[in-house]
């Protein structure tokens, strides 16, 4: 299926060859323009002949000014632009044509400039950038956030106050000036705003201020930071998404009891910070977040396969239609064949542990390991309880919650695509809990897993306490393979293994020196991420190894989905921002 395309309106493609030419030509200029202002910014002398251009009967190129933050401001329009940003499209165009006619009106009544081949070449070029833009019109089609404009006066306005503050006093901490006027606080505050603004290129020419040179570069860095703040309030993606609905989890557990056997993550889909976009029969849904600019998916779409392309189509057209990178993790082979046939890529992440209950046994000289330390946390007198969560009592599940957050690694709840985010909620009775006790009664650890359609469980949540015996979760988990039955049970999925095959294929005789080396890195990370001891806990089990798959558009993307995943998981926090203010995830409780 080819691609979708949507302008603001919404309309379906309606781009052409030459409006994808001239949009491309109207990005790649911008990139040209940055690297030839962030060039002379390190280059003095070219930056210089720049400079003295633009202030000679000279012209330079659209927004050609030569410096560091001439050269972060155009960066940060070539990035909008690729992104299709309308606002970006609109600022460019307004920009563009007062330069343009700008540049014609002096060509027109000033003789002398009309004298100089490089500013036909100037007017030329803005003239080529300024057409682009013009023909390129509908490939610009992206929505930013309508509280924008508000967010980015209120950045301006507060920054500059809170920067120009900044900037009088550092001037009154440093003004060495002996010229016989001294500058109030107000001379040196009006000082740091037209520093700010970029008005005043020194402060020679301003009686009762002399500065050193660092001073200047503080208030220029200022600048620059508060500039980029600005520019990121004007053209953020729209955050603000709707969070599942009642109505829209109820449709979810009503596909879900009639498909959920065909996806071990599809029950997570329920997480309550998820948006859901249905198919036009409702029949199928996907659930997805919006994180960072990046429309992040989880596993495949929920309900009947064959209405999922009806899913699928609208999310992507969301995606497009306000700027985000549309992405999916943890998709099946199922699944990620149909996400490819919309014209996204896959990429292997790694394996989901399967174990058949029918096929699982401790016998065999393969399990001997396993099955030693089994016995060993049985003979310490730990015991194992499993009961469905709507049999659990208010007031033990009450004391289990209470237990399981003081077992909680670190202030953040972490999950996303395999994990459900929440523990006893009423609306997931169905969900199992493993409840740990050693000798004396104690409670040590607990498991909880969601359902996998009628008959299979998916691994949840694991908490302990730390002062427990080891093993206690290798325990837990053979304790519910061997009493499945007590509970319906003939399938549970575990832990996700990613890279899996590299660890596999990289120990075994023959492995190539690449894989060798993919695998040497691998480890080594593990030591922070634990991503080879998740494959050893999950290998012990023996079990069916069944392939998990990312999907994305374009190989560009894969950093920004990357943090945009590692943010959704809890691994990873917004930079800059206090607690207070992120993004506050639905409690559990409706």
């Amino acid at each position: 299926m080819g691609e979708v395309r949507l302008t603001t309106e919404g309309a379906a493609d309606r781009s052409t060859t030459l409006s994808r030419r001239s949009a491309g030509f109207a990005v790649w200029y911008l990139r040209v323009v940055t690297f030839i202002n962030l060039l002379s910014a390190v280059w003095v002398s070219f930056g210089q002949d720049i400079k003295r251009h633009n202030v000679d009967d000279f012209f330079t190129p659209y927004l050609l000014t030569a410096g560091f933050a001439s050269g972060v401001f155009t960066m940060f329009l070539a990035i909008t632009m690729r992104r299709r940003k309308r606002a970006a499209w609109i600022m460019n165009s307004v920009i563009g044509w007062l330069f343009l006619l700008l540049f014609a009106f002096a060509m027109a009544v000033d003789e002398s400039v009309r004298r100089y081949a490089q500013n036909w070449v100037s007017l030329a070029l803005t003239a080529a950038f300024v057409a682009a833009l013009v023909l390129g019109k509908r490939e610009f089609y992206a929505r930013g956030d309508r509280s924008n404009p508000k967010l980015a006066t209120a950045v301006a306005a507060g920054g500059l106050l809170v920067c120009s503050l900044l900037a009088a006093l550092l001037v009154t901490a440093t003004n060495t000036a002996h010229d016989g006027y001294r500058a109030d606080f107000l001379d040196r505050w009006r000082y740091g705003v037209m520093r700010l603004v970029s008005l005043v290129p020194n402060d020679s020419r301003i009686h009762g201020i002399h500065t050193p040179g660092w001073v200047n570069v503080t208030i220029n860095v200022l600048s620059t930071l508060l500039l980029l703040a600005v520019l990121y309030a004007a053209f953020r993606s729209r955050r603000a998404v709707d969070p599942l609905s009642e109505e829209d989890e109820e449709q979810l557990r009503t596909l879900l009891g009639k498909h959920g056997d065909r996806d071990s993550l599809g029950y997570f889909s329920l997480r309550r910070e998820k948006s859901a976009i249905w198919s036009p029969t409702r029949k199928a849904a996907v659930t997805y977040r919006v994180v960072g600019g990046v429309s992040l998916a989880s596993g495949d779409p929920i309900g009947d396969p064959e209405a999922w392309p009806g899913a699928i189509d609208p999310w992507l057209a969301e995606a497009r239609e306000h700027g985000w990178i549309p992405a999916v993790m943890g998709a099946s082979e199922e699944g990620g064949t149909i996400y490819a046939r919309h014209g996204l890529n896959a990429l292997e992440l790694g394996d989901e542990a399967i174990v058949e209950i029918d096929e699982f046994t401790l016998e065999g000289r393969a399990m001997r390991t396993v099955r030693q330390a089994y016995n060993r946390v049985k003979r310490a007198g730990y015991t194992v309880r499993i009961r469905r969560h709507e049999d659990i009592p208010a007031e033990e599940m009450d004391q289990l919650l209470e237990r399981a957050d003081d077992w909680r690694d670190g202030a953040t709840e972490r999950g996303f695509s395999m994990a459900l985010g929440r523990l006893g909620d009423p609306g997931d009775g169905r969900c199992v809990m493993l409840e740990c006790s050693d000798g004396e009664g104690e409670l040590r650890a607990v498991l909880s897993f969601v359902p996998w359609g009628p008959k299979g469980l998916s691994l949840d949540l694991m908490r302990r306490d730390r002062d427990a015996e080891n093993g206690l979760m290798e325990f837990m988990v053979i304790e519910l393979l061997q009493r499945a039955k007590e509970i319906g049970i003939t399938q549970v999925s575990l832990n996700f293994a990613m890279f899996r095959s590299v660890f596999e294929r990289g120990s075994k005789l023959g492995a190539g020196p690449v894989l060798r080396l993919w695998r040497s890195l691998l480890s080594f990370f593990s030591r922070w991420w634990q991503i080879e001891s998740l494959y050893r806990a999950n290998a012990k089990y023996r079990p069916i190894w069944e392939p998990r798959f990312m999907l994305f558009e374009k190989s560009a993307d894969l950093l920004r989905i990357g943090i945009a995943s590692a943010r959704a998981e809890g691994f990873l926090e917004a930079p800059g921002l206090p607690k207070w203010l992120h993004r506050r995830h639905l409690g559990s409780k409706r």
